[in-house]
Parts: structure tokens; C-alpha cells; sequence
């Protein structure tokens, strides 16, 4: 398999763009505004990755990632959920990350799949990275025919850090504040887009994409959103309490040792209810799939070892 190797960004920065330029991109209609999509999938592809990414990501800020997955002929369909990224914004305030339930996304999710995923392939599955995680789930738990062979997940938001409070102040203040007619309001603590120094940063331990990411949110300032509303807080933290339904298809896990944005323990929580679940654990932080080398290599690894053990056994190779 074929590895982008940090060092090497720089190099590769005409191949990266030149491949996100042939990639057919476009916008869905949705119930909640235009959201945008980004689809290659090579005429053999081995296998085609759903890349479900995290709260203000965009397909765009996984470039590099997409540009590998070609060079390893792999399939991908990804897009920008409602109200960030490329995708039509929810809020008159831009900067407010917004959601009034996570049905919302999943729907979305559903839409994505009907009109850009099984039209072109019919050997598919997820690669969720946190926030894209609990969309998954809520997604395979209503959703049991979904012709995917699997999923996997990148440090996925099972459950949201909300030291130093407890998930239970954090649900009352969060459902109070929606009561009274703040929904659309930033929750306590949160604000406008703000570039953190690398030093001071809580997702990855790799200075070149993390340099990479932040550079690119200044250049195409568009891409930026700040903080949670005490809607999507509220959202959240109901969808990440309820009780779990055992999923039947099977399901890997990379869960980050250092992750301070969700809690890792609801990791190995899940899996322990799962009949078809590996977990590995990872001494990065929580951006896994923009870590430093030697972790990124080894959760693709991961994740390319799963993906052909379900795409592989389908066809009885």
C-alpha cells in the first residue's frame, strides 16, 4: 500500500490539488439546504470508502487523504455536513456550528448514499472520523438494510468530554438553554473560528498537517465555523446517551490514548457490546487520520486490513 508521508507534503501539494480537481464534485438538495459532495472511484476499484468526517471539517481539509486512497485504488464518496464546510449554513451567523437533531445528519447521510454511493458501486463501506461516527451509528442503527459491508471509525464522538463539567450538567444546562429560546446561540464557552498555535492544539502531534489544515481555513475562509450552539450541544449530548442497539455488520474501531475532544472510553464501552468489533488503541491524539506518521500508517493499516476482510469474504477471495 502506499503511504503520504508528512515530509513529503510539500512535494505533493500539485498531485494533491491536481486529484481533488478531477474528482466530480457537486451539491445534493436536502431538507436542510444544499450540502456538497466529492466522489472518485477508480473503473476498478478495489473497494469504495463512505468518509463521513467530524464537526467543522470539510471533504476539502482531507485532500491528502483522498489523494492516497487513489493511489491505492480505493474508492471515495465524502461531503460536507449541513451548515459547514462547502455545504449551505443553517444560521444567519455563520460561525455557529448548528443542528436541531442528529436525524438531521443521518438523513442527509441517506441522501448521500441514494444519489452518489450505490448508483456507482456496490462494494462500499464507512470510514467515520468523530463527529461522523455518531452519525454513522444513529444511521446503521435505523437502518438495517444499508448495503454497506462494515464501518470504520476514527475516534468516534460516542460520547463528548465535557470536563470539567459532568455529561449530566452539561445536558441540563444544554436543554435549558433551548427551552428558553437559545438554541441558536453559542453555548457557554464557545466563539468565532480561532487558530489555535500548534503547541496549543488538541487534535493532532503533527506540525506539518497541522500547519497544512490551519493554512488552508486562511486561505479559503469560507471553510471556517467557530464554535457549538447550545442546539447542536443539546443534540449531541442526547444522541450520545441513549441507549445503544447492537449493529450486525462488522465494525473496527481506532480510538486515540490522548484524545481530550471525546471521551475514548465509550471506545471500548461500544465494542464490549458489539459481536463483530475490533478495537485498537493509539498513542495520538484525537485527529488520527492527521497524525504523525507512524500513527496514521498504523490506523490506514487498520482500516485497509478491515476494509478487505469484509469487501474480500463478500467475494469469497
Amino acid at each position: 500500500m502506499f503511504y503520504s508521508q508528512s515530509s513529503s507534503l510539500s512535494d505533493n501539494q500539485c498531485a494533491i490539488e491536481q486529484h481533488w480537481q478531477v474528482g466530480i464534485k457537486g451539491y445534493i438538495h436536502t431538507q436542510v439546504g444544499k450540502v456538497f459532495y466529492f466522489r472518485h472511484i477508480p473503473a476498478q476499484a478495489k473497494y469504495t470508502l463512505v468518509l463521513v468526517n467530524g464537526r467543522i471539517e470539510s471533504a476539502y481539509k482531507y485532500r491528502e487523504l483522498l489523494w492516497e486512497l487513489a493511489r491505492n485504488n480505493i474508492g471515495v464518496v465524502t461531503f460536507d455536513h449541513p451548515g459547514q464546510g462547502y455545504s449551505e449554513r443553517l444560521l444567519a451567523n455563520r460561525q455557529v456550528g448548528h443542528i436541531q437533531n442528529f436525524k438531521q445528519y443521518s438523513d442527509v447521510l441517506s441522501l448521500i448514499i441514494a444519489e452518489q454511493v450505490t448508483p456507482h458501486t456496490d462494494s462500499w463501506l464507512f470510514l467515520a472520523h468523530s463527529m461522523g461516527g455518531a452519525i454513522v451509528r444513529h444511521y446503521l442503527e435505523n437502518t438495517p438494510s444499508t448495503g454497506a459491508k462494515g464501518a470504520f471509525f476514527s475516534a468516534p464522538m460516542f460520547e463528548i468530554n465535557t470536563a470539567p463539567y459532568p455529561v449530566w450538567f452539561a445536558k441540563l444546562v444544554a436543554k435549558t438553554a433551548c427551552i428558553l429560546g437559545k438554541a441558536k446561540d453559542f453555548a457557554i464557552g464557545q466563539q468565532s473560528y480561532q487558530p489555535k498555535s500548534f503547541e496549543d492544539n488538541e487534535l493532532t502531534g503533527c506540525d506539518e498537517r497541522y500547519q497544512a489544515f490551519r493554512a488552508l481555513y486562511e486561505q479559503h475562509n469560507e471553510l471556517q465555523l467557530g464554535g457549538v450552539s447550545f442546539g447542536w450541544l443539546n443534540a449531541a449530548l442526547s444522541e450520545t446517551s441513549k441507549k445503544r442497539q447492537p449493529i450486525s455488520l462488522p465494525i473496527g474501531i481506532a480510538s486515540a490514548e490522548h484524545d481530550s475532544i471525546v471521551n475514548s472510553q465509550a471506545h471500548f464501552a461500544y465494542a464490549s457490546q458489539q459481536t463483530l468489533c475490533k478495537i485498537e488503541s493509539y498513542p495520538g491524539k484525537h485527529e488520527l487520520l492527521c497524525e504523525e506518521d507512524t500513527i496514521r500508517r498504523a490506523v490506514l493499516t487498520q482500516c485497509y486490513e478491515f476494509a478487505d476482510s469484509v469487501t474480500l469474504k463478500e467475494t469469497g477471495s
